[in-house]
């Protein structure tokens, strides 16, 4: 019966060709993805899924659902579809949305018969605020069983890790003056964001090298001649695992709490963006898809890369089993996050990754509903890892 999947992506390629194109011409920025967000569900919707739009509070996240009337395991396809500022889909979001979307209509044709369910999730936001962190906070995946996402990239790649990531806002208030006439009148929040720095230099001498400090300054003055009363500085810190990287935030908000200390300013602390927690690939599940990938799909599949990034998948890996693998494009090399990357999604190789991209997810959806053992060896690894 696996080989029906194929007949139906078949029947819905030139379909997803068209909305995978549409998201390319028509990019939208994170939590503004009004018509990327109806595009997939007014597709899901003709499948006879199920939607519910405004999820966890976000106006363009969306679950949707295809639930057979036999028991049995509940799949989860996570669809992505916002751009970046003036690149698109340079991240090739467009292929994510439709990728998986595919997947869950052509395995929604087959689950009446072979059990359990099917749920689309559409998931705003990734590259700014991501929708799937409340999702994991909120319970969105208490009743599914597995959760896969599937990236382009120059090349495949098997699922791998990512860093866990905070995103800290340091707020210095002093007192303003002239900055030549009464320095001494003058509480300068600049020195204190300036200590900061320094201290945070300080400490990467005792940091392993997972560990990873990058900020700027977004507030520091207006004029050489005015002692400044406000400076904020803005961080992402990272690590490889949530643990550790709660134990690095320690030690810089101390650091960020000395400076104050230091020049008499007093100071906030902030999360300026949602916290991203460490991907933890489950193997199990990543070992039938790539099979399925290897069957689909004629490239070399490559092991995971080394990740110095951070993505919400990660908050959505602690609650259920999940993967996040990454298929080529048929062009080594190519940069993501650029508009070459964006124009390739949309070439003829482009649609063919497209539509092997969601025939994988489809058949490893498959694996998991009628391979007990494999599901079993899915949770076995989950629990125990967790």
């Amino acid at each position: 019966m696996k080989h029906k999947l194929s007949e139906e992506i078949k029947k819905i390629e030139q379909q997803l060709w068209n909305m995978s194109d549409h998201l390319y011409h028509n990019p939208e920025l994170g939590d503004q993805e009004f018509q990327s967000a109806q595009l997939l569900t007014n597709f899901l919707k003709e499948h006879q899924f199920i939607i519910e739009t405004g999820i966890v509070n976000r106006s363009t996240a969306f679950k949707a659902e295809y639930k057979s009337e036999k028991p049995g395991p509940t799949i989860a396809y996570l669809a992505e579809y916002d751009a970046l500022p003036g690149v698109g889909h340079g991240c090739g979001h467009n292929l994510i949305g439709t990728m998986s979307v595919g997947a869950g209509v052509a395995l929604s044709k087959l689950v009446d018969e072979i059990g359990g369910s099917v749920v689309v999730l559409g998931t705003p936001a990734e590259e700014t605020n991501g929708a799937k962190v409340p999702m994991s906070a909120e319970g969105v995946f208490d009743n599914i069983d597995v959760a896969m996402i599937l990236h382009p990239s120059d090349q495949s790649y098997v699922s791998g890790d990512s860093l866990a990531m905070d995103a800290i806002q340091y707020s210095y208030t002093g007192k303003s003056s002239h900055a030549a006439a009464s320095p001494e009148k003058g509480i300068n929040a600049l020195d204190s964001v300036i200590q900061l720095f320094n201290g945070i230099n300080a400490l990467r001498e005792h940091l392993p090298t997972d560990v990873r400090v990058h900020g700027i300054i977004s507030e520091g003055g207006q004029a050489a001649n005015v002692v400044p009363d406000k400076a904020t500085a803005q961080f992402y810190i990272r690590a490889k695992e949530r643990t550790y990287l709660n134990n690095v935030v320690e030690k810089i908000n101390n650091i960020a709490n000395g400076a104050a200390l230091m020049t008499g300013a007093t100071l906030e602390i902030s999360n300026y963006e949602l916290s991203y927690d460490d991907m933890k690939t489950n193997d199990a599940l990543s070992k039938a898809f790539t099979k399925n990938l290897k069957q689909t799909d004629s490239q070399t599949i490559h092991q995971a890369k080394q990740s110095y990034g951070s993505i919400d998948m990660g908050n959505v890996s602690q609650v259920v089993p999940a993967i996040h693998p990454y298929i080529g494009l048929h062009q080594p090399g190519i940069v993501a996050h650029t508009k070459e990357f964006a124009d390739r999604t949309i070439t003829t190789e482009g649609h063919q990754i497209l539509i092997n991209g969601a025939l994988t997810l489809a058949k490893t959806g498959y694996d998991v509903l009628t391979d007990q053992m494999l599901l079993e060896a899915i949770n076995g690894e989950f629990f125990k890892v967790k």
